[in-house]
């Protein structure tokens, strides 16, 4: 499985950008994606998480304001980041872990880039 994000950029505090992850190779294989940051001087964290497509997870931090989905005919997942904040600024990185023979393996995009103005 490979992944690409794309949608990253400069916006103000309060405005919207929407990622995308488009996967591709073995993406039926996929049981779980999900999206992750890392600010400079942080760990990287889970920001949000989608299960089989439907059952969805947000860290407290973006609960009501980001709404991750997935779209299995395109094998692209978004994140839709409204009402952005300063602290939301970060890599951004899309996540898949799908099923190999005998296990689990997990697959990283190269990250794209989120800058909020204050």
């Amino acid at each position: 499985v490979q992944l690409v994000e794309s949608g990253g950029g400069l916006v103000q505090a309060g405005g919207s950008l929407r990622l995308s992850c488009l996967a591709s190779g073995s993406a039926f294989s996929i049981k779980a994606m999900g999206w992750y940051r890392q600010a400079p001087g942080k760990q990287r964290e889970l920001v949000a998480s989608i299960i089989s497509g439907a059952s969805t997870n947000y860290a407290d931090s973006v609960k009501g304001r980001f709404t991750i989905s997935r779209d299995n005919v395109k094998n692209t997942m978004y994140l839709q980041m409204n009402s952005l904040k300063p602290e939301d600024t970060a890599v951004y990185y899309c996540h898949a872990l799908y099923r190999i023979q005998g296990g689990l393996e997990n697959a990283w995009g190269q990250g794209t880039q989120v800058t909020v103005s204050s």
